[in-house]
């Protein structure tokens, strides 16, 4: 599967940073129409090449800067031949400045402008309804406009950001354009990569509308987009390597029936690298770990006691896959928690963290699923997904961790407000076991010697990207079925040997 997001930038913006990179660009001596004029023209080639036989346009547009863009790709359009209409959703008459030019503009060249009364949509459909300043859910007119527009079952390209779609959490705002083209301008914005965004912004581009390098340089970037050129690197190792170089990764869970979970674990971090890997689980689960992988040294445990010495043997701890709730894993939990180490927590043991039964010791990596975030949080699983960057940065800050917030545009945040996003994955890792795999991936990383921010972003892109790959054959992907190609992904990527 090519890599075809290795063409954006790495930096991701607020709407209130892109709309002051604007600012400058016009203070600096770009007048504002120029800029709407780049605006249209770099959306009206992507239509032409996106639907280069369509031949007929129609244009919603709203009443700011945004309708000024499609006012102008509209006389492009008709410049160039094609049938188009605009429908006026915004009164034309509330436009000003540059908006206001640019509606004249088109009407002067012809351009077909009616006041949108629920026509019938003809042809590529352009977005230019409302753009990053929307605050709040979509209203009337707008609203019935965009459930038009998405009822229409026609090509959609959008200008700037699809309509609806909040530019700063990627949150459907009551309503949004599902586009299959995004034409964003200036700088990318972090909203259209995580939340609700990868069903509705389609194929994106970004056109920098010629602004000056150095000036996207002065403004610090809200979160980095994590693609395989910005990735941690582990060092390739001497001939002479030994697997005490490596660490050695505990992995405590599998209650009774969750055998599987921990065993999914302690497998990703021994194929990711680790090297050596000891599993602490019910006594059942042995005979099934030593079948299926018998490199993994596998311990059934009955009490806390017999949990310390393989803790102080360790070099880092990953708990809580099929861990469990009950007073087992709670026992298991504290001793988890006592330890001065590198750690990994996931699954039940965060939900123990967030029933207040143990404390998180300083410098783990969690990851929790939007669900476990708002237990953590004590908030609704709907308000995490809301604004999934302020929920990712308030977990980091409270328990004093790298977290990943994982889901559609995984985001990573450390204590010290850094904040990454994978935009990687596919649709067919809806499915059980994939934490798992991820928890056990980012333990074998920290036992080589990364960083824990570093190797969780290092671990989600891998573990992503091999959701990718292993999601071209469709549905029925299984976790274990990413383990080989992340291993794969890692050596294309960072070679054991020089």
């Amino acid at each position: 599967m090519p890599d075809t997001q290795s063409h954006l930038p790495d930096a991701l913006y607020t709407a209130e940073q892109v709309r002051d990179l604007d600012a400058r660009l016009i203070a600096a001596g770009t007048p504002g129409l120029e800029l709407m004029q780049r605006a249209a023209r770099a959306t009206w080639r992507a239509v032409r090449r996106r639907w280069p036989e369509a031949g007929v346009l129609t244009v919603l547009a709203g009443h700011g800067n945004n309708a000024g863009d499609g006012y102008l790709v509209a006389q492009l359009a008709h410049q160039a031949g094609w049938v188009v209409r605009v429908l006026a959703v915004g009164d034309p008459a509330a436009l000003h400045g540059d908006a206001a030019t640019a509606h004249q503009q088109a009407r002067a060249a012809g351009v077909e402008i009616l006041q949108w009364l629920g026509q019938p949509l003809v042809g590529v459909v352009v977005d230019a309804l409302l753009g990053t300043g929307l605050r709040g859910e979509v209203r009337e007119p707008y609203k019935a406009a965009i459930e038009a527009i998405n009822a229409a079952d026609l090509p959609v390209v959008a200008v700037d950001i699809p309509s609806g779609l909040s530019a700063d959490t990627g949150q459907a705002l009551g309503c949004a354009v599902c586009a299959d083209l995004t034409v964003t301008f200036i700088a990318l914005k972090l909203g259209l990569f995580t939340g609700d965004a990868a069903d509705h912004v389609g194929q994106l581009l970004c056109e920098d509308l010629q602004a000056d390098p150095q000036s996207l340089s002065q403004t610090p970037a809200t979160a980095t987009r994590l693609d395989s050129a910005n990735l941690a690197t582990l060092a390739p190792r001497p001939r002479t390597a030994h697997k005490g170089q490596f660490g050695r990764v505990l992995v405590v869970g599998g209650d009774h029936g969750f055998g599987g979970a921990a065993l999914l674990s302690a497998e990703s971090a021994l194929r990711s690298g680790a090297g050596m890997l000891t599993l602490a689980t019910r006594a059942e689960h042995v005979t099934a770990a030593l079948v299926r992988m018998p490199e993994i040294m596998s311990t059934g445990i009955h009490s806390a006691n017999q949990l310390t010495g393989l803790v102080a043997a360790a070099d880092v701890l990953v708990a809580g896959p099929g861990l469990g709730q009950g007073g087992w894993a709670r026992s298991l939990l504290s001793v988890v928690a006592g330890a001065d180490k590198p750690q990994v927590w996931d699954a039940d043991a965060l939900n123990l963290l967030a029933a207040g039964q143990v404390r998180l010791p300083s410098g783990c990596v969690i990851t929790p699923h939007p669900g476990e975030a708002a237990r953590l949080l004590g908030v609704t699983t709907a308000e995490v997904q809301a604004d999934r960057p302020a929920a990712v940065r308030r977990l980091a800050e409270q328990f004093k961790a790298v977290c990943v917030l994982k889901g559609s545009g995984s985001l990573i945040a450390d204590p010290q407000g850094r904040l990454a996003l994978c935009d990687r994955g596919h649709p067919a890792m809806a499915s059980a076991g994939l934490g798992d795999v991820l928890s056990g991936l980012i333990g074998a990383l920290l036992a080589q010697h990364m960083q824990p921010f570093e190797a969780a972003c290092l671990g989600v892109w891998l573990h992503a990207r091999a959701g990718e790959l292993a999601g071209l054959e469709g549905r029925g992907l299984l976790a274990s079925d990413l383990i080989v190609i992340i291993r794969r992904l890692l050596e294309e990527l960072q070679p054991c040997l020089k």
